[in-house]
């Protein structure tokens, strides 16, 4: 399965450690969402579009509750790249 740039650079960072944070209105909902890297700095290109993309696809999860991950299936679909520590 092809993935865009976008969708790349998002998983990449969740695979090195970053997370999704979803705000939730109060109804429960998802109203935005807000995606880190594993040093705390806020990833600007990740949209409720793209994040709508990646759950659909199911290579992001979330477990209780807590913040969206990166799932075994979103590992195998990222990329390889050079500044992986």
């Amino acid at each position: 399965m092809d993935i865009s740039r976008d969708e790349q650079r998002v998983l990449h960072a969740l695979a090195q450690g970053g997370y999704i944070q979803p705000l939730k209105d109060a109804r429960g909902k998802i109203a935005d969402i807000e995606c880190y890297n594993r040093d705390g700095w806020l990833l600007t290109q990740c949209d409720m579009t793209l994040f709508k993309k990646l759950r659909r696809r199911k290579t992001i999860a979330s477990q209780d509750g807590g913040p969206y991950r990166i799932t075994r299936r979103g590992v195998m679909l990222v990329r390889s790249q050079t500044d992986n520590r």
